[in-house]
């Protein structure tokens, strides 16, 4: 609050003329002006019009004025009770300076206790008839009514009061307070900028030091006049001026606001060696509170050592903001280690001294284990003693302690009221919780709408976690409308505040899609909030790396960062990590996949366990490929399970065999369906049931499984199981076909061709199928091929083109294709033959298919019949 003038000399005042001529203007021209009330406020209320009327001003004579000055003497000694003794016989006169002269006292306090109330009604005595001391009393009431001092907060009365005041022309700051209340209007008072300029510049013209700061501050970024960085320094300094004068008559808050002035967002920029100079000034004054708040402001700002220095001699001395600063700075040191020894020891004299703001201190130390003091019942019972003084902070933090932290038994209901009860009294962090527990209905019933508007507050008040909250929810665009670009643009605001979280959280949306750009963006956002410590910005990284997401697939680098998020405690990392070592092992890295199979992945270990049954990087070891399938079996791996069916059943445990493939079914697990299913079906390893493996072999062809689509189609066809049907046979087929198998497209085309089954004979069409499978690098189609062409039966002979068919099959180690080639070649059918070629095919034969290439060569050297043999060797789909 501004200072009261404790003294007026008072002296018979001439009467007011009906028409008011104001002072000049910022222009240099006198204006006549009547009161604008009307033009700018709601009218006077009417039981106080008594307070503005005209008429006749009180009779008071010479004797009253010399009995008024001598209280004033009075007064000024400090001899209170006579001066009310000798006010009293006046005041029961009715004499308006006598009653002005007691409202003061009880308005500061001075022989009597501080009565704003008292003071209020007694102000509004003194003016109810017009006399020279009404101005004064009308401008220390509206001080009372903007303040809401002893009476409600009134601005249209403030106003009207203050424009009396002012138009009693007395010298005081009246245009000032009027002044503040038009440049932003209030209730029931219309804002008028300009006017609110005009009457600043009136009083900077007269040197008024809150005008001339008034205006620095409207002229500078954000104000709320036309920015203009020359004026506002010039005003600024003009001000500087006027502090500096009282400064050197020993004022002590001139040399703090000096001090302000010259901080890094004060009026005169950021100059340290001018604001630590009058710090040092103000504390070398001796004013017990400045000595406090220049300790606070050099521990901060300045020298950490002589703030220090100063805060213990002001607390010692019984400064309790003192001891809370010095406590606080003792937990929270920029450099150097924290004494939490002394600064609990200031912190509870502070608190025993009455402090609430140490509580709260000591209290969230306690809680968040700051500087070694961790004690969380301790620290939320100081907690709760200030929330029953309803500090802000302290209902904030128990609202945040409830809602979220897994020490503390979650209470949702009763972290949302503590949060209200925060949000109410003005705490933006309150706000911000509060928001993001109704977006997501915790505690409370969801209600975007309000959340929504609660987010919005907190973040037009700098609260990042507000702005993150809000955009990632307009990205999400499941709770609040999806709206990219206000998202983008929260995000945006919030990491420039320095939350690397919504960094995290931006970078991430441009890498999945959230966001439309180049997800290169993506991945510098995310990296610079790696760098900045980002623990899930790591994560995400490493993802990116893994997945070639926004840069060339790196899984060294992947694994780089992802074992930096595991160092950083990121509960994702590890999962993460064991994918990317898994990856590397499938690329031949046995040691990561060795790494992430230790680690407990399933899919790790199930490849391992696949890596040492086919000695795949590593040398076959049945036991241990046993070992390892058993493991992500016992995880849950589905393929693991499947892995051990098949493995069971080629060992001849039919029985553990099955066992394993229903576990894997069970599990989802396609291609044990269409393992088991086709045994099911041909009674293979297992007693045979049609009806379970038709449907096991649906269900894994309708999953996407070819081999099992295939199986159906054979059935048809050859009436395995299942009774001929050539419209099945050909739909299954074909849905292998489309599902990428080139053995289908070979199988019907030879259906096709041949006839032989539940397919009718299409020669036409078979031979298109088989020449599209040939031309995939199917051998069986290819052998089939060579053979037709060689026998010129189905097509036209063409020897040449057959022996071509049947080589490109046989390099691909096709069997009975080598036999086929081998005969033709043999029998010199006409071929540019290449015995010793054929011969080199049959002994490669001869160590998988010994007894097959001896009868073979048998006929070949016995019968010259053999060559139509050539045409009839079966050939392998």
């Amino acid at each position: 609050m501004e200072p009261i003038a404790n003294r007026t000399r008072l002296i018979p005042s001439l009467r007011f003329t009906a028409a008011i001529t104001l002072s000049a203007w910022l222009a240099g021209c006198a204006v006549t002006h009547a009161p604008p009330g009307d033009e700018h406020a709601q009218p006077i209320p009417e039981a106080h019009e008594s307070w503005f009327s005209g008429g006749p001003e009180a009779n008071i004579d010479t004797t009253d004025w010399n009995q008024i000055n001598r209280i004033q003497d009075l007064i000024e000694a400090g001899r209170y009770d006579e001066a009310i003794e000798h006010l009293q016989p006046l005041i029961e006169r009715y004499v308006p300076p006598a009653y002005y002269e007691m409202a003061k006292l009880y308005d500061q306090g001075l022989g009597v206790e501080q009565d704003p109330t008292q003071a209020a009604r007694l102000y509004g005595q003194a003016i109810e008839q017009p006399s020279s001391i009404r101005g004064h009393a009308s401008l220390n009431l509206a001080r009372l009514y903007l303040e809401g001092r002893g009476v409600e907060r009134n601005d249209v009365l403030a106003y009207h009061l203050l424009w009396q005041a002012k138009e009693a022309d007395l010298d005081r700051n009246a245009e000032v307070l009027l002044a503040r209340l038009l440049a932003e209007g209030g209730e029931g008072v219309e804002a008028d900028p300009e006017l609110a300029h005009r009457l600043y510049s009136e009083a900077a013209a007269r040197g008024e030091p809150d005008a001339l700061e008034a205006l620095a501050e409207a002229h500078a970024p954000g104000g709320w006049l036309e920015q203009d960085p020359a004026r506002s320094m010039d005003y600024a300094q003009r001000y500087a001026d006027i502090l500096e004068n009282e400064a050197a008559q020993g004022d002590v808050n001139a040399m703090l606001q000096l001090a302000s002035l010259h901080s890094e967002d004060g009026l005169l920029g950021d100059q340290p060696n001018q604001r630590i100079h009058w710090l040092q000034q103000a504390a070398e004054a001796g004013d017990l509170d400045a000595l406090a708040r220049a300790g606070r402001d050099l521990t901060r700002d300045g020298d950490r050592q002589q703030g220090l220095e100063l805060l213990e001699d002001a607390a010692s001395q019984g400064s309790v903001d003192a001891m809370t600063h010095l406590g606080q700075a003792l937990l929270e040191p920029d450099t150097g280690r924290p004494e939490p020894v002394r600064a609990e020891r200031w912190l509870r004299e502070a608190i025993e001294a009455g402090s609430t703001d140490a509580r709260v201190i000591l209290g969230r130390a306690l809680v968040e284990g700051q500087a070694g003091l961790n004690d969380l019942p301790r620290g939320m019972g100081l907690l709760e003693q200030a929330a029953e003084q309803d500090h802000p902070l302290a209902l904030a933090q128990l609202g945040s302690l409830y809602l979220d932290d897994e020490r503390v038994a979650g209470q949702p209901y009763i972290a949302v009221d503590y949060l209200e009860r925060s949000h109410e009294l003005g705490h933006p962090w309150a706000t911000e919780q509060l928001g993001g527990a109704l977006l997501e209905g915790r505690g409370t019933a969801p209600d975007p709408t309000r959340a929504e508007e609660l987010l919005e507050q907190a973040a037009e008040r700098g609260q990042s976690g507000a702005m993150r909250i809000l955009g990632s929810a307009y990205l999400a665009g499941e709770v609040l409308p999806y709206d990219p670009v206000r998202g983008r643009e929260l995000l945006e605001h919030a990491a420039q505040a320095g939350d690397t979280t919504a960094l995290t959280q931006l970078g991430e949306a441009y890498l999945d899609g959230s966001l439309d750009g180049d997800p290169r963006e993506g991945i510098r956002l995310v990296t610079q909030a790696a760098h900045e410590g980002d623990a899930y910005a790591m994560v995400v990284l490493g993802r990116a790396y893994r997945h070639g997401e926004g840069v060339e697939r790196d899984l060294a680098e992947a694994n780089r960062w992802l074992t930096r998020a595991q160092e950083a405690g990121h509960e994702s990392a590890d999962d993460a990590l064991t994918y990317v070592q898994r990856d590397l092992g499938a690329q031949g890295d046995i040691q990561a996949l060795v790494a992430a199979a230790e680690d407990g992945h399933p899919g790790a270990m199930a490849d391992l366990g696949r890596a040492f049954l086919d000695g795949e990087g590593v040398e076959r070891d049945q036991g241990r490929a046993e070992y390892w399938l058993g493991q992500a079996h016992q995880a849950g791996h589905a393929g693991a399970a499947a892995s051990l069916g098949r493995l069971y059943m080629d060992r001849g445990d039919d029985a553990t065999g099955v066992e394993y493939l229903e576990a894997a079914v069970a599990r989802g697990h396609s291609g044990a369906r269409a393992n088991l299913g086709e045994a099911y079906l041909t009674g293979s390893h297992v007693e045979q049931d049609i009806d379970r493996g038709l449907e096991l072999l649906q269900q894994a062809a309708d999953a996407g499984m070819p081999n099992a689509a295939f199986a159906l189609g054979e059935a048809y066809q050859h009436g395995g199981g299942v009774e001929q049907n050539a419209e099945e046979a050909e739909r299954w087929y074909q849905q292998a076909i489309d599902g990428g198998a080139d053995y289908a497209t070979a199988a019907l085309g030879l259906a096709l061709m041949r006839g032989d089954g539940a397919i009718a004979q299409d020669v036409e069409r078979g031979h298109e199928l088989l020449l599209t499978a040939a031309e995939q690098g199917h051998p069986g189609a290819q052998a089939s091929l060579g053979r037709e062409y060689l026998r010129g039966v189905t097509v036209e002979r063409d020897p040449e083109r057959g022996a071509d068919y049947l080589y490109e099959a046989a390099s691909q180690g096709h069997h009975s294709a080598r036999l086929a080639l081998a005969e033709a070649y043999l029998t010199s059918r006409g071929l540019q033959a290449n015995q010793e070629q054929a011969l080199l095919w049959l002994d490669n034969v001869f160590e998988s298919e010994g007894q097959l290439a001896v009868e073979t060569l048998r006929q070949l050297l016995s019968d010259e019949e053999a060559i139509a043999a050539a045409g009839e060797v079966e050939v392998e789909e």
